[in-house]
């Protein structure tokens, strides 16, 4: 009985062991900037709101503001467009360095001419992304963005897509979020930390 028990014990002890070392594999495999498992990265091949080739060097250079919606969105987008639109006129000059991204969920409607007309009041700092379908799709993928379409009457349609704001570092990597409708002075606060850490 001893022995059993003894054997037994070890064979608990070394499940234990796997367990800890497989948990230590998944922390480092997807960790927040890892490639299979961060938000962001990947490579996408896409064009701005004048039809000019952008791909996921965009966001590196100077802290973004990332948000993935479509124009014929009913309420999320527009609101967080008029949201955006506060921000940087909060910050003033702070916002400088400041870039914004509105990545169409929507590239079958959103054309670069109707991107253009719909981000252009908001700053000349929002560039508005569209592109191939398939190219869109990485991009969704990469930053781990819900987007499905849902059917409405006829041949018209609506988008469910994330809300949230997506705040990038100079690198192209992921610092945290802004929430739909939230506080601005959170907002702003959130967007004064990211600034700083490009200074």
């Amino acid at each position: 009985m001893s022995g059993f028990t003894s054997r037994l014990r070890l064979a608990l002890w070394a499940l234990v062991a796997l367990a800890a070392v497989a948990a230590t594999l998944l922390f480092f495999v997807t960790r927040p900037g890892s490639e299979s498992g961060g938000i962001g990265g990947g490579s996408y091949a896409l064009v701005d709101q004048r039809g000019q080739p952008v791909d996921q060097s965009m966001l590196v250079g100077q802290p973004s503001l990332l948000f993935f919606g479509y124009t014929h969105c009913p309420d999320v987008c527009p609101t967080t467009m008029a949201e955006m639109a506060g921000w940087f006129s909060e910050l003033g000059d702070e916002a400088k360095p400041l870039k914004a991204f509105f990545v169409t969920v929507d590239p079958e409607r959103d054309t670069p001419e109707i991107l253009d007309g719909y981000v252009s009041w908001v700053s000349d700092r929002v560039t508005g992304v569209t592109g191939k379908p398939e190219e869109v799709a990485k991009m969704v993928k990469a930053w781990k963005v819900l987007a499905e379409k849902v059917p409405g009457q006829g041949s018209d349609y609506t988008m469910d897509h994330t809300a949230s704001v997506f705040l990038v570092n100079a690198q192209g990597g992921f610092e945290g979020t802004i929430a739909y409708q939230e506080a601005t002075s959170t907002a702003v606060a959130k967007i004064r930390k990211l600034l700083g850490k490009a200074v």
